[in-house]
């Protein structure tokens, strides 16, 4: 699958795998349990593909940092009520660099832009010349990329072994919005898990429906602001929080121009050498892995 892209949101998926798989260590004691599940999900990607068609013949993985980023700069509280990560997740965060590196996959990272943003900026980026682009992330922000069938987002739904694919029909059939409105969305509902405050009393179903009607928040504002909305009790809602609906709106934009360099050649994956790979995951005890990756491939 020469035409094809596979951008790795590597933070949500090793804060996934750390949530859902049992601890392991390495035999010097090092944590390795997400890692494990980091490379088991790669190894099965390489070997089936995206959708089932083969390897992708390019691959970068993202990977936030420790600065802040513009959205905290924007709004101080946000995701402030995240408890602190665990030492053991920190460290294997780290760690999960050198996976990468071992596998072959180019990796990017960039101070005040979340991982996130720079798999969203390479998606747009990519996808005008002609490359098929999935998305591997556990993060709902990363479906506002979803561009029909160019730009397609691939899930965990359950621990890191079943997934879902999001086009943009599927988008719509789970949050009843479409991609270019998601973030209008959580513009009026916010985000629990990352402190957007959105707007007080508003749920899911309402905003859906608002959404809808008017196709985006500005055009929802500005027929309050004119005529004004037929239920008054809502009507007052929205007007008391618009500067908390936009600037939910704001932080919940990805950012697409993430001043990035990279070019098609720089992702093109190339099978890694068996002998470095055997060192690595021999290092972590990652045997059960090791045989799956040789049987997967011709060495």
């Amino acid at each position: 699958m020469n035409d094809t892209l596979l951008l790795i949101d590597a933070n949500s998926l090793i804060h996934r795998a750390f949530h859902a798989l049992p601890p392991l260590t390495s035999p010097d004691g090092r944590p390795a349990g997400a890692l494990y599940g980091v490379a088991s999900m790669f190894i099965k990607i390489f070997k089936e593909g995206p959708t089932g068609e083969g390897p992708a013949g390019y691959i970068a993985a993202a990977f936030d940092r420790q600065e802040a980023t513009f959205r905290e700069r924007e709004y101080k509280e946000y995701k402030i009520t995240r408890p602190p990560a665990a030492t053991e997740l920190v460290s294997q965060l780290i760690e999960c660099r050198e996976l990468f590196k071992v596998l072959n996959v180019k990796t990017f990272e960039y101070p005040g832009f979340e991982a996130d943003d720079i798999v969203c900026t390479l998606a747009r980026k990519f996808a005008p010349r002609g490359l098929r682009i999935f998305i591997v992330s556990g993060d709902r922000d990363l479906l506002q990329a979803v561009d029909d069938k160019k730009i397609q987002v691939i899930m965990p739904q359950r621990g890191i072994s079943d997934t879902l694919v999001y086009d943009e029909a599927k988008v719509m059939e789970k949050f009843g919005v479409a991609p270019k409105q998601f973030a209008d969305y959580k513009g009026l509902v916010g985000d629990t898990s990352d402190n957007i405050p959105g707007v007080t009393g508003i749920g899911p179903k309402t905003a859906v429906s608002l959404i809808g009607k008017y196709g985006s928040l500005e055009k929802l504002y500005e027929e309050i602001n004119s005529v004004g909305l037929p239920n008054s009790k809502l009507q007052e809602k929205l007007k008391t929080s618009e500067d908390q609906a936009f600037l939910s709106k704001k932080l919940a934009t990805l950012n697409d121009s993430v001043p990035i360099e990279a070019s098609m050649d720089g992702l093109r994956f190339n099978l890694p050498a068996y002998r470095d790979i055997e060192a690595y995951f021999e290092k972590l005890g990652f045997k059960t892995l090791l045989e799956r990756f040789q049987r997967y491939t011709l060495l």
